[in-house]
């Protein structure tokens, strides 16, 4: 039996490690492929796909919808199994591997997910997970002999117990833990994006990025964010640009503030006043100070 060649969908999780780690085991070539975007970062990888424009698109308006927060995790898995659908014609792969367990996502990893999400990257027959992959039709490479299916595993369900137990076999020592690797399924952030669709469905990473720093406000089409400490201060200014207004106290240390207007009117006396008043209010040495005074820039 030749060896196969085997693009692993890669997160750095314990599951991607594992189908990693099992394919090698059958004498597999494996290359790992890691996706990075606005909403998470990508893993250490042989091959690493920054796609986070398209990704943003496709989160704005996702054909299967979203989980508990706005995580549309069917439709990204499908976008990602598309681009490594062009890599394994271009680069003469036999496969395509991922680390999903049957029914450990209830919404993303049940069956008929994971066969849509089969269909919507056009990796039918050529999309293997290994560890699962006795409950789940043979692929092609299994048929042909490529990879042996008696040597692949059936975990199913949310207990991590067998995959913790291969680990500890393999001796594979670090490893995250499960989920929180997406800012999309964080409910927080997914409140503060659904905000900013609304107001302005046009956003790009810019916007998004401003998410991850300091406290929001909006009112009508204009945000005001105030930063909460000088890292976040910092990092609010960088991200400033033509258009914003930065707000911050001319004689006291504290906030940063900026105002962002996604309308076509022009940002007016009233917004920079209550901008002015929260980067008072959350300066807790100036709260209750008169005569304090501010730069605007």
């Amino acid at each position: 039996m030749r060896k196969p060649k085997a693009l692993v969908l890669f997160s750095g999780g314990l599951d991607s490690l594992l189908a990693k780690k099992l394919l090698e085991k059958q004498g597999a070539k494996v290359t790992t492929l890691s996706f990075k975007s606005y909403f998470f970062n990508a893993a250490q990888a042989d091959k690493v796909v920054d796609f986070s424009k398209e990704h943003l698109r496709m989160v704005k308006n996702p054909k299967y919808g979203y989980g508990k927060s706005v995580n549309p995790c069917i439709d990204c898995h499908a976008l990602m199994l598309k681009k490594a659908k062009g890599i394994i014609n271009r680069e003469g792969f036999d496969l395509v591997a991922t680390g999903e367990v049957l029914g450990e996502r209830p919404m993303s990893q049940n069956l008929k997910a994971l066969k849509t999400v089969e269909e919507q990257s056009s990796l039918k027959g050529y999309l293997l997970r290994p560890l699962s992959a006795k409950l789940l039709e043979p692929t092609v490479p299994e048929e042909k002999g490529i990879i042996d299916r008696s040597k692949l595993f059936d975990i199913s369900g949310r207990s991590r117990k067998r995959q913790m137990e291969l680990a500890k076999r393999w001796g594979i020592k670090k490893y995250p833990q499960p989920a929180g690797g997406c800012l999309l399924t964080d409910l927080e952030f997914g409140k503060k994006l659904k905000e900013l669709f609304e107001i302005n469905p046009r956003c790009d990473g810019n916007d998004v990025e401003l998410l991850r720093y300091g406290r929001h406000f909006i009112q009508g089409k204009t945000k005001i964010i105030v930063g909460r400490n000088q890292e976040e201060n910092d990092k609010i200014k960088k991200l400033a640009r033509k258009g914003d207004i930065l707000v911050e106290m001319k004689n006291y240390p504290g906030p940063l503030t900026l105002i962002r207007n996604y309308s076509k009117n022009k940002i007016n006396q009233k917004f920079i006043k209550k901008a002015e008043d929260l980067t008072q209010y959350y300066s807790t040495k100036t709260r209750d100070i008169e005569g304090v005074k501010f730069k605007i820039s």
